[in-house]
């Protein structure tokens, strides 16, 4: 279908996107590590428990820890070799994790599923909870809950926006694997009983957007570039003029959004019966030496990956896991890659500055970019005093998306992104 643009949405911020860097870096294949460290929170919700002891060898797409609860997902080995220690980490984000350790014995013995042959929604369902597949946009929530809403919806999008600055792991994809998204999508949309996909691509990516017109079954819509356009409630406005309330999920507007390497493992899923091992990510940054796009096996060393870019080209001020926006900044390269890596950003002082910050200007900037209507600088203000449920009130902070947008813009440079989620994981703490 001949691609349509996109209605307007308001608030949110125009990032300098610095996609240039990698947006043409064909994806290349990184060797598989020596020793893969496999964490076993894995999703959003309970971390899988092993089911492998130390000792045992393993192949690659082999379940090596089980998911606990209904919102987990089992997590697979990425290599073949032994297991030699399974012990408790501190990951990227600073919480500890559980890590799974396997030595890579140079084999390449698969252990997949057999290819599906029963397309009914059930089986589709089935299959992608077994393979582990999770919402590769950054959220990580296991996709066959998804799938299975308990509102009728009419309803898939396809988000392809890639709105988040520097990453261009999506955009590759979106060129290299075109068919493979729309098969996923459609496998997705036979899950759900609808027949209305959409797919929104940022208008930054012609090519990507070029790509998708020749499938009839799927419409691409143009999306504005801005930030947070990638947004679910965003997207959804914006490609269907339907409004997503506060507390309220997309399946209650009638709409499930997707990431298009979501569907892509989808696919794979059900046409290969692999799970989810490996995933692309950018590695990106005017620190870098070489920036790629790269196949990586779930549980590499960041330093691994970096090193196989040529490693630093000069100091950098910071380095990201994920995008500037929202991903969470390393203090070491000693961590290692989960299923919702998207990117490794080495950042120069140029691109990273890192001032003090001031008292509040009371200029209500990050009110005005919110595209969620709050007001960060209450929960700011009550989170620094450690009063989090009134931060928690006055901002209403369980609302936000956590874009960062505020954070950006803030000429202040307040934290406002640390108060936000030190106020939401008190209140989750207080929950429990």
């Amino acid at each position: 279908m001949k691609a349509v643009k996109c209605r307007a949405f308001y608030r949110g911020v125009h990032p300098h996107d610095m996609k240039y860097l990698s947006n043409q870096c064909a994806t290349e294949v990184m060797p598989a590590p020596k020793v893969a460290a496999i964490s076993c929170s894995q999703s959003l919700g309970k971390p899988a428990v092993p089911v492998v002891e130390v000792g045992q060898e393993v192949s690659i797409g082999e379940v090596i820890a089980r998911q606990d609860g209904a919102i987990s997902s089992d997590v697979f080995a990425s290599i073949c070799g032994k297991v030699t220690d399974i012990k408790d980490l501190v990951g990227a984000s600073g919480a500890t994790e559980k890590f799974i350790f396997i030595e890579n014995d140079g084999r390449e013995d698969t252990k997949y599923f057999e290819p599906l042959q029963d397309f009914s929604p059930d089986a589709i369902k089935k299959r992608i909870r077994d393979c582990g597949i999770v919402g590769l946009g950054g959220a990580g929530f296991p996709v066959a809950i998804k799938i299975s809403p308990k509102s009728p919806v009419d309803t898939l999008i396809i988000n392809g926006a890639e709105c988040e600055p520097y990453l261009t792991c999506d955009h590759r994809l979106m060129l290299e694997h075109t068919d493979e998204i729309v098969r996923g999508a459609r496998y997705i949309a036979k899950s759900l009983n609808v027949t209305n996909i959409i797919i929104g691509i940022e208008a930054n990516k012609p090519d990507a957007i070029a790509a998708f017109e020749p499938y009839d079954d799927i419409q691409p819509v143009i999306l504005k570039r801005k930030y947070p356009m990638g947004g679910e409630k965003q997207l959804i406005y914006v490609c269907t003029g339907r409004k997503v309330g506060l507390g309220k999920l997309p399946a209650d507007s009638g709409v499930v959004v997707q990431n298009v390497a979501t569907c892509f493992a989808s696919c794979e899923a059900i046409e290969l019966g692999k799970p989810h091992v490996e995933r692309i990510i950018t590695v990106t940054g005017k620190a870098v030496t070489t920036p790629k796009n790269l196949w990586v096996r779930i549980g590499t060393s960041i330093r691994e990956v970096v090193d196989y870019c040529g490693g630093e080209k000069e100091k950098p001020l910071k380095v990201v896991q994920g995008g500037p926006m929202t991903g969470i900044a390393l203090s070491t390269y000693d961590v290692y890659t989960h299923k919702t890596t998207s990117g490794i950003l080495l950042m120069t002082p140029e691109e990273a500055k890192r001032d003090d910050p001031t008292p509040c200007l009371n200029c209500g900037k990050c009110a005005e970019v919110c595209p969620m209507h709050l007001l960060p600088m209450n929960t700011a203000f009550y989170a620094t005093a450690g009063d989090f449920e009134a931060a928690a009130k006055y901002g209403n902070t369980l609302s936000c998306i956590e874009c960062g947008a505020c954070d950006y813009i803030c000429p202040a440079r307040r934290p406002l992104i640390q108060s936000i989620r030190a106020t939401k994981a008190a209140m989750r703490g207080k929950k429990k």
